[in-house]
């Protein structure tokens, strides 16, 4: 810090540099940037919007700090969010000093850096230096034992709720004295002595969780302040990397370090916080000037990645919210394809429409020059909706990757599904036995099972066999032998619904509620088990295409042998909070429609907060776009397993015209843009209001004679029971309550093959259709 008339920070470390003016990591740099860089002395909030080099920025103020002896490498506080930032940003700033650079111990993530703290100073917390990190499965086994030990039922109070509840405590700061009496009810009431009873029993195996990796330093720093003045002398300079992304512990350790010198520069962009949902909290960045009085704000608002159209579209959507500091984009680059809007039928009309335009995308028929499959993405606001993508790109035979997860027919609760039918048709299946038998729990441990294999081999039968011998000879006993009696029983019973040919969808449906599987995850209150629901229920829905519960096992099968063989171009398909970070030149932003995004369950469980993080994420979606930028929606959708129209997404309402192209003609779909003008301001301001009020927005003669029709089919469909004769001729026109309307290409028997005007060419038992009259006039 300067004082007086003295030489500032900056100064010294120009006069230091001598030639500091054509010092290489000043090459390149905008005045914003530079001035962020020389900006030494004091508090600095660098507010970086999307693809405005603020990675950049920031390496250079390190290389600034170094090449000037300002400070030494092991004075310097650098933290990221992930390891491969932290790498990134040490061959970054060796690259631009054209030296290695050595001797920064305090460059890293911050639980990185708080273990490597915390092990200098574990005997002020209760712990050895040495000791153990837990992770998540050692955490539940031993929240297990001390919910036991309480006479909690785990089974009405889960484990991993508990753990859910812990780790979000920390992430507020809350020790076990400390958690607010609001808090307090959580986990029936005994939240806070489960928390003291686990701090205690961490305490005594001389072990910690990752969130006491940074809340016993903050302890320690709150209650030794000869300890935080020891680092505040030596950690001179604090950098930090997507301060957006904080949640109040980190916050908190941030603000202890830097309460003496408060030199702190933090990067990053409120209007890209997106991970609240995990305690990133906004408000980090939003107050960083009342935290540090007298701190600069420096704007990074030249965009280096995007067409002005995109920065246009994305920049009108985010400046509907109220809780931001505010910027705007720029970028000196010129024209550029405006950013396209399209309203689909369904999902799989919306995926299949994506496939043909990601193969003209190769083909440089959209305004492009070819480009490869490695730079296109299809980002998604919930994973269910890759399915439609994959099952597509599969057919088609055009290599994708899936980041962030596995492939959706790859996940476990799809496998768990799948093995359960499989076992259904096949009761000889040993594998998918194995898988399931004990999924859910039913008490039969490894001994268990175990037995049921002796058994099995010794009476030369299949598993499934084995285990009805087993209980008939009384070697299963207890609950064990209830719960599997059950299972056996049950099985059965769903291979006889399988062979006399009941509704397969009926008995998937079945298989999985009355198994105790789909209760299992509704039980589960970890982050993960309301997408794995909507997992499932995107398989129902995906059994829809298929003639039967084989039919579809063979399909997956074919589908996952074939796309084994590794292709080195490929599409990217990836959620939007994963995509986060990087860029492509093509983008397609399917789903945009209300209550999918912004997500319903969002704005229900947070109100206008909710909402405006689902506006920072479509923000974020559109600014990953380079060059081409398209957004979808559907008019149908399955909800919970049954279709409903769909109204496009409030955020469409929010995309400036003149930077639009819609793809979509009018009165198509519920006209799905430009809708705003149509509502009054007040409603848009709000946000949230009721979705039934916006459906006069949607009201023109053609989405009226949508839904008559599909109404009018859905109504005809089950009124004719199976064995009905139904009567269509090839070149017959027919309507289906999902598919549409359609042509009759060949007839054998009740199942009919129908070439539909938008979803292609399906195979449809004759009561699902009924005669498409007076439906060619309607302009769809």
């Amino acid at each position: 810090m300067s004082s007086g008339s003295g030489p500032s920070l900056s100064q010294l470390a120009m006069a230091r540099a001598g030639q500091g003016a054509q010092a290489r990591y000043f090459d390149g740099l905008n005045p914003p940037q530079r001035q962020a860089v020389e900006a030494l002395e004091g508090p600095v909030l660098m507010l970086a919007g999307a693809g405005t080099g603020k990675t950049r920025a920031l390496t250079a103020r390190i290389a600034h700090l170094l090449a000037t002896g300002t400070a030494r490498p092991n004075e310097i506080l650098a933290v990221t969010f992930t390891n491969k930032a932290a790498r990134e940003m040490k061959a970054r700033v060796a690259a631009l000093l054209g030296e290695s650079v050595e001797g920064m111990p305090w460059l890293g993530t911050f639980h990185a850096i708080g273990v490597k703290l915390l092990r200098r100073h574990a005997e002020l917390v209760g712990l050895k230096p040495n000791f153990t990190i837990l992770d998540t499965d050692d955490q539940i086994r031993l929240l297990k034992q001390i919910i036991a030990a309480f006479n909690i039922d785990e089974k009405r109070w889960p484990a991993r709720q508990m753990a859910s509840i812990i780790d979000n405590w920390k992430n507020r700061a809350w020790r076990p004295e400390s958690v607010p009496a609001e808090e307090a009810s959580a986990y029936n009431n005994r939240g806070t002595e489960v928390y003291a009873a686990y701090q205690d029993r961490l305490r005594t195996l001389n072990a910690c969780d990752f969130g006491d990796l940074l809340l016993h330093v903050v302890t320690i720093f709150q209650t030794h302040p000869d300890v935080l003045s020891q680092y505040q002398r030596w950690l001179r300079f604090i950098l930090v990397d997507e301060y957006q992304d904080t949640n109040v512990v980190q916050y908190m350790w941030l603000r202890l370090l830097a309460g003496a010198h408060r030199n702190i520069c933090c990067v990053g962009d409120d209007d890209q916080s997106i991970y609240g949902w995990r305690g990133a909290e906004v408000g980090n960045i939003l107050r960083f000037e009342r935290d540090f009085p007298g701190a600069q704000v420096i704007r990074l608002e030249q965009n280096y990645r995007s067409t002005p159209h995109i920065l246009a579209a994305a920049s009108k959507v985010i400046a509907g919210n109220e809780g931001r500091l505010g910027k705007t984009l720029w970028t000196d680059l010129e024209g550029g394809e405006k950013l396209r809007l399209i309203g689909h039928w369904d999902g799989e009309e919306e995926a299949r429409w994506i496939g043909d335009e990601i193969e003209a995308v190769e083909r440089g028929m959209r305004g492009l020059e070819p480009l490869s499959r490695n730079t296109i993405a299809i980002l998604v606001r919930a994973s269910h909706q890759m399915r439609a993508f994959e099952d597509r790109f599969l057919t088609i035979g055009l290599p994708y990757r899936v980041i962030g997860g596995p492939r959706f027919y790859e996940r476990l609760e799809i496998r768990d599904a799948m093995a359960y039918f499989r076992l259904a048709i096949t009761p000889t299946d040993d594998l998918a036995f194995e898988r399931i038998v004990n999924t859910p729990k039913r008490g039969l441990g490894d001994k268990g099972q175990q037995t049921i294999q002796k058994v099995a081999r010794a009476a030369d039968v299949p598993l499934l066999q084995g285990a009805a011998i087993a209980l008939r000879d009384g070697l299963i006993s207890g609950r064990a032998a209830g719960a599997l009696r059950g299972f056996i029983e049950n099985m059965a019973r769903w291979h006889d619904a399988v062979r006399q040919g009941t509704n397969h969808i009926e008995i998937a449906e079945q298989i999985l509620d009355e198994s105790g599987y789909t209760a299992m995850w509704q039980s589960d209150k970890t982050p993960e088990a309301q997408g794995r629901l909507e997992n499932l229920k995107e398989l129902i829905k995906a059994l829809e295409e298929f003639e039967n519960l084989q039919g579809f096992l063979e399909h997956v099968a074919l589908i996952m042998d074939n796309s084994s063989e590794d292709t080195t171009e490929k599409v990217t398909i990836m959620t939007l909070h994963a995509a986060k970070g990087l860029e492509f030149p093509v983008i397609f932003l399917p789903g945009w429609e209300d209550g999918l995004f912004p997500s319903q369950r969002s704005m229900d469980e947070q109100g206008r907060k909710g909402l405006e993080e689902e506006r920072r994420l479509a923000y974020v979606g559109i600014t990953r776009a380079e060059r081409l930028c398209t957004i979808s929606f559907a008019a149908n959708r399955r909800v919970y397993g049954q279709w409903q129209s769909q109204l496009p997404s409030r955020f469409i309402d929010e995309l400036p015209a003149e930077h639009v192209d819609v793809l979509t003609p009018p009165g198509l779909y519920g006209g799905g843009y430009g809708a705003a003008g149509m509502r009054p301001p007040a409603q848009i301001e709000a946000g949230l209001e009721d979705r039934a009020a916006r459906a006069d927005v949607y009201n023109s003669p053609g989405w009226k004679r949508l839904q008559a029709r599909t109404a009018t089919a859905t109504a005809r469909a089950p009124s004719q029971p199976a064995g009905t004769d139904v009567i269509f001729r090839a070149g017959e026109r027919v309507m289906h309550a999902r598919f549409g309307t359609g042509t009759v290409i060949a007839v054998d028997g009740d199942k009919l093959a129908i070439a539909f005007d938008r979803a292609g060419e399906k195979h449809i038992v004759a009561r699902f259709l009924s005669p498409a009259e007076g439906v060619d006039d309607v302009p769809f």
